[in-house]
């Protein structure tokens, strides 16, 4: 069950690439964990309601969208990419 819904998951976020303009595939095209990388930006970009003005470019760039910037994991990292 949880591999189905794994697959799903990623599958739509995949598909959520095309919402943001492709700008997830540049983001993270030189990522060393891809599937992660595109999972936390789309999951940081619709979070923040600002897919057309997520970072752009393989790096930084976060002051584009100060809520995505903003975003802190349990660890008080940045949780996007």
């Amino acid at each position: 069950m949880s591999l189905l819904l794994a697959s799903t998951f990623f599958v739509l976020s995949s598909a959520d690439c095309v919402t943001c303009g492709g700008k997830c595939n540049v983001r993270c095209s030189k990522a060393g964990q891809h599937e992660e990388c595109l999972k936390y930006y789309n999951i940081c970009c619709h979070k923040c309601n600002c897919t057309r003005h997520c970072p752009s470019d393989t790096f930084g760039n976060k002051d584009e969208c100060p809520c995505y910037r903003d975003m802190k994991n349990s660890k008080g990292g940045s949780k996007c990419p």
